[in-house]
């Protein structure tokens, strides 16, 4: 609560130009509030963030706060990947979710990781939380995952060119993926199954780019899961599904290396 007398209060002229020049960050450089204040929240935890990572807002935050249920068993979550973890919330809520697993994040972009390392000291999960430097599962330690989930680029080169210009303060490598959006989901489906447990699952972001994996791999079962505070784009393959579908994946893989 407020005393009564904060109502009665006036800026000072320093005070007034220091909001002025954050409303002119904010209107006229059309930089995220997040990138101002250098705080977003994800899975109700605050996390550290600046242009070098994308600012948290995958709606893989919702399965987080449900231990993924009813696709885990929390109980049975003993190793945990996220991969282009970027700012590391999405492996940091994980470690919050599953209090007993190890907890593994690589990215791509070492800038990123530098991030995820300062977001990883302040939770206090230096011991529990590996960052790793790798292009996706290239220098992830041979090891099986109960759970391997990720927001990776999936933004198409057209949808690229009309994003927003908040975007343009985002780093380009965490948003484009080539012309479908696919550069890095097919080899991410191809290769998945290597370090998936027999009962793991994997979950992977791809937004607006639904439609276009979808046209790729039209026999594939993806699971779509729904949101209840919105975001969509989600799927879940369990390893038996990956083990089915790997012929599909080799083959576009190979069709798309030509």
């Amino acid at each position: 609560d407020f005393s009564a007398d904060y109502f009665d209060c006036a800026l000072t002229m320093d005070e007034r130009l220091a909001v002025l020049a954050l409303f002119q960050q904010r209107i006229g450089k059309r930089l995220p509030a997040a990138y101002i204040t250098h705080e977003a929240w994800f899975a109700g935890l605050a996390f550290y963030v600046d242009e070098r990572v994308l600012i948290p807002r995958s709606p893989i935050a919702e399965l987080i706060q449900v231990q993924f249920e009813p696709w885990l068993d929390p109980a049975s979550v003993h190793r945990v990947l996220d991969l282009c973890t970027g700012s590391g919330c999405i492996a940091i809520a994980c470690a919050y979710a599953f209090e007993a697993a190890a907890i593994v994040a690589s990215d791509y972009s070492a800038d990123a990781l530098a991030v995820a390392a300062k977001n990883r000291e302040a939770h206090g999960l230096e011991s529990r939380l590996q960052l790793i430097e790798s292009d996706l599962f290239e220098s992830v330690p041979p090891a099986r995952f109960d759970l391997i989930v990720s927001n990776p680029p999936y933004v198409s080169l057209p949808e690229m060119q009309q994003l927003a210009a908040e975007f343009d303060h985002e780093p380009g490598l965490a948003l484009a993926a080539g012309n479908d959006g696919m550069d890095l989901v097919i080899p991410m489906l191809q290769q998945a199954r290597q370090y998936l447990s027999d009962q793991g699952v994997l979950v992977v972001e791809v937004g607006y780019s639904k439609p276009a994996l979808e046209a790729l791999l039209p026999q594939v079962p993806f699971y779509w899961l729904d949101f209840e505070y919105g975001g969509d784009g989600v799927f879940l393959l369990t390893a038996e599904q990956l083990d089915q579908c790997q012929p599909m994946f080799d083959q576009l893989l190979s069709q798309r290396k030509v």
